[in-house]
């Protein structure tokens, strides 16, 4: 556990991609293989549920440390961090444990989950006690899982490739899957990450998926596309959907379904089990998108070759079955689902990714058609004479309910993330909704951010100027899009003009407008303004607005028309 947490502290303290990389390497190739195991998932981005309620670790800290619950909690919002918090207030000890994070994890902490309040109560200030500050700080994390440290998985890829003399796209295809929840790393796994290259290991891979190719933002004007990226000609153009991307695997006589943030999906959409009957050997990349209430086996189904009428519905109604325990009839019914096929990346058990993209999308085709499944349809292929009229074509996005276009070259080979040397995908976005809106609300962030008060609600106004009385409605919270010198001024008026406190979030006086920006919007009964909105940002600081200025809630109305 000490040398994870000295790692975790070396990481924390630069912004250095090579400082970071050596770091990695450095642990990788001292640390036992069950050990670096754990610190691949979680630096990866694996996160197990929490372990503790915080409940019950505030109260075991409090009884723990001997203070009074108020210092307890004035501490905490002086610092912002819960787990730096308790490393803080507790006794400081030596660190007189010699186990490792596996056995830390395994054998003390995963324990933990489900235990009555008073097992907790005895166990945890003894295992406290065993642990430095540091490392109890990253204990605490680990417990909470809110373990994050400035790593991209990336960066883990590229430190396990160069210790062990790998490809990093080996490495990388063979870390896809490793953060599920369902798999429980161990030292056969972390050595399966960096054992040397072997011709049968395509055979042994069971249900496990592909790195997905990202696509990079392309913003500029339609003008210099031609410039830029040659004629439209030479580029596949489709529609940018907006579900939840996944890759479909058929192998063994087996079905799974992977989401990009490589997650085991496959018992969350079970009208997509019928696609266990596609040949064994074929991988899908595609989009899993709320459909329309018809089937799509009746005459007002969605031609898949007619690109002006898709039938795809709102990502709010997809997340109305994402955030369910279980799954009953009425929301398959109200919410099915289909799969929008957009690429082949296994077709007969041969890896075809190193195939152009046309030759892909052309076998692809001929898949779909000979599974004739209700659930498996092709994402539209646009047409258009030039890049101006696509750029026309594109202007109908939010009435089809997409989020502009992707573009990807036709000779283009299936890379891993988002690198550029195996081939190009664009993601051609419509411009964001966005609105004026006030900060009403303030609460200090995390880790680096911990002494800034840089997470914001939001509120526009009920009523028009004109309204003989109005209030402010809360509608969005953001936290990104400032440069951190306005977030430091931010923060300056945030302490000045503070109203109230609730725990750790303040009152303010209504006196900052600011462009917020966002993707998509919805009607909500959970909120009350009644409308959620996805992915804000802040756009911009409008200092030259005032607060009676900013928007209201029918201007957000009007957006959602």
């Amino acid at each position: 556990m000490k040398t994870f947490a000295q790692l975790y502290a070396e990481l924390d303290a630069t912004t250095s991609s090579n400082a970071k990389l050596a770091a990695m390497q450095h642990y990788f190739a001292e640390a036992a293989p069950e050990d670096a195991a754990w610190a691949v998932y979680f630096l990866s981005g694996g996160r197990p549920r929490q372990l503790v309620p915080v409940r019950i670790l505030r109260e075991v800290a409090v009884a723990f440390s001997g203070l009074s619950p108020w210092l307890f909690e004035e501490s905490y919002q002086a610092v912002g961090d819960l787990a730096e918090t308790i490393s803080l207030v507790l006794p400081e000890a030596s660190h007189s444990s010699t186990d490792g994070l596996a056995v830390w994890i395994e054998d003390k902490l995963l324990p933990l989950r489900g235990a009555p309040p008073q097992v907790l109560a005895e166990q945890l200030p003894g295992l406290w006690s065993q642990l430095d500050r540091p490392s109890l700080m990253l204990c605490i994390k680990l417990i909470t899982g809110s373990f994050r440290v400035g790593v991209s998985k990336l960066l883990v890829t590229r430190a396990l490739a160069s210790m062990a003399h790998l490809d990093s796209k080996r490495v990388a295809q063979r870390l896809v899957g490793y953060t599920d929840l369902s798999n429980r790393p161990s030292a056969a796994s972390y050595l399966k990450l960096i054992a040397a290259e072997s011709s049968d290991e395509h055979a042994q891979r069971g249900g496990q998926p592909y790195p997905f190719f990202l696509a990079h933002a392309l913003s500029q004007p339609v003008e210099q596309f031609e410039a830029l990226l040659g004629p439209a000609s030479h580029w596949q153009v489709e529609w940018k959907w907006d579900g939840i991307r996944a890759q479909v695997v058929k192998r063994d006589g087996r079905l799974w379904i992977w989401s990009r943030g490589e997650e085991l999906v496959t018992e969350r959409f079970p009208e997509l089990e019928s696609l266990v009957h596609l040949p064994d050997g074929t991988v899908i990349d595609g989009e899993i998108v709320a459909w329309k209430t018809a089937r799509p086996d009746t005459e007002d189904a969605f031609d898949p070759h007619v690109p002006t009428a898709p039938a795809v519905q709102p990502f709010a109604l997809l997340q109305q079955r994402i955030g369910r325990k279980t799954l009953g009839k009425k929301i398959l019914d109200e919410v099915p689902v289909v799969v929008l096929a957009y690429d082949l990346l296994e077709w007969q058990g041969e890896d075809w990714r190193n195939q152009p993209q046309v030759t892909r999308r052309t076998q692809l085709e001929q898949v779909i058609s000979a599974s004739a499944s209700p659930v498996l349809l092709p994402s539209p292929v646009l047409i258009g004479e030039d890049w101006f009229d696509l750029a026309r074509q594109r202007e109908a996005s939010r009435s089809l309910g997409v989020e502009g276009m992707m573009l990807k070259a036709r000779d283009a080979l299936y890379g891993v993330g988002r690198t550029k040397d195996m081939g190009v995908w664009w993601k051609w976005k419509v411009d964001p909704f966005s609105v004026d809106a006030v900060l009403i609300y303030a609460q200090r962030g995390h880790g680096r951010r911990a002494s800034l008060y840089s997470d914001y609600t939001f509120a526009v106004w009920d009523g028009p100027a004109d309204a003989s009385e109005r209030t402010l409605v809360p509608f969005a919270k953001a936290y990104s899009g400032l440069t951190d010198e306005e977030m430091r001024q931010v923060d300056s008026i945030v302490r000045k003009t503070t109203v109230e406190k609730f725990g750790p979030v303040s009152s303010v006086k209504p006196s900052l407008v600011f462009e917020l920006g966002f993707e998509g919007i919805a009607l909500s009964k959970r909120h009350k303004s009644g409308i959620a909105v996805r992915f804000p940002r802040m756009l911009r600081w409008r200092q030259d607005k005032s607060v009676e200025e900013a928007d209201n809630l029918g201007t957000l109305q009007d957006l959602l028309g």
